[in-house]
């Protein structure tokens, strides 16, 4: 196997095995619309890749990452966010959308109600957040059923659930941020029930045919935190509903990898993909079709994801599928 042999998450077929990575564009309007440059960015780059995966889109007018990033959270947002799609599918590739909530993350600048699973803040930045009741659970799990409907309706052909750098879902997986004492709170069971509550509501809107992957971050780099094994544990009784995880790793705190490196974070996505069955996208500083290969022959990961590249380069896939 190599990059160029094809693979299928879900129901939908990829050509290959070089998929491009989100990217946040800090371009979207003051109200979370797209742009012509989201548009023109990912029509242009999706040339080469098997797949586009669109930037961290918010599901909560109150969970926007950045104050300048962009939305689905009225009905609203679907006709921008469909001229992205059509764009893309007039290459002949698939696109999809990746669902947010920023919780204690989320942009100071347009959040009128912080919150996360415990009343513990990120930094003085973003602040203390406010924890979170069962009713405001309720209330952002329906958030994201209504987002996934409206991406349906916008013409992405998947969603990934972001779970990973620090944002809300991965505050509820994460000990270091989740210190509840409820049914949300405490074991790895607890800690992960958001996550199916997400998962379950998601799945409930689209069928079971529509393509649902998860970004994660496999590790919290700092000691009490998640490791690629808690991950890998929390998502096997989840598996079944899912079509592929996509492993980076940091954010939920301030520590960082002590050594950046080419595929540094590979290690983290081939110890998880020792206990899943499901497709496992590896990303970070995969930038040779040799090293590519190698992860992919090896069995560390079954697809490639691509990022700050093609914002340098729009053909740099091209370059590594040579």
């Amino acid at each position: 196997m190599t990059i160029h042999t094809p693979i299928q998450i879900g129901g939908i077929s990829l050509k290959n095995r070089l998929i491009m990575a989100p990217l946040q564009q800090y371009a979207g309007t003051p109200e979370g619309f797209t742009t012509n440059h989201h548009t023109e960015f990912y029509s242009r780059r999706a040339n080469h890749v098997s797949l586009v995966i669109v930037e961290s889109t918010a599901v909560s007018d109150s969970g926007r990452l950045f104050n300048n990033d962009i939305g689905i959270f009225t009905d609203h947002h679907i006709e921008s966010l469909k001229k992205i799609t059509e764009a893309v599918h007039a290459k002949q590739t698939p696109i999809f959308i990746q669902l947010s909530h920023g919780g204690r993350k989320s942009s100071p600048l347009v959040t009128k109600k912080l919150m996360a699973p415990s009343s513990i803040a990120y930094d003085e930045h973003y602040g203390l957040p406010e924890a979170m009741s069962l009713a405001d659970i309720q209330q952002i799990a329906e958030q994201y059923r209504l987002a996934a409907k409206r991406s349906v309706m916008a013409g992405f052909d998947g969603i990934e659930i972001h779970a990973a750098h620090g944002f809300l879902i991965h505050q509820f997986l994460s000990p270091l941020s989740n210190q509840r004492i409820d049914s949300y709170g405490g074991s790895p069971e607890n800690r992960s029930r958001f996550l199916k509550d997400v998962l379950t509501v998601i799945r409930g809107e689209v069928g079971k045919n529509y393509p649902i992957t998860i970004r994660v971050s496999a590790t919290d780099y700092v000691k009490g935190g998640l490791f690629p094994e808690d991950i890998a544990r929390m998502l096997q009784p989840l598996e079944s509903e899912l079509d592929a995880v996509h492993v980076s790793t940091g954010g939920l705190v301030s520590a960082q990898p002590n050594h950046i490196y080419p595929a540094y974070q590979v290690p983290h996505a081939a110890i998880i993909k020792q206990h899943l069955k499901i497709p496992v996208i590896a990303v970070g500083i995969i930038n040779s079709r040799s090293l590519a290969d190698q992860i992919i022959q090896d069995q560390l990961a079954d697809i490639i994801a691509i990022g700050r590249p093609l914002i340098e380069d729009p053909d740099f896939a091209a370059q590594l599928l040579q």
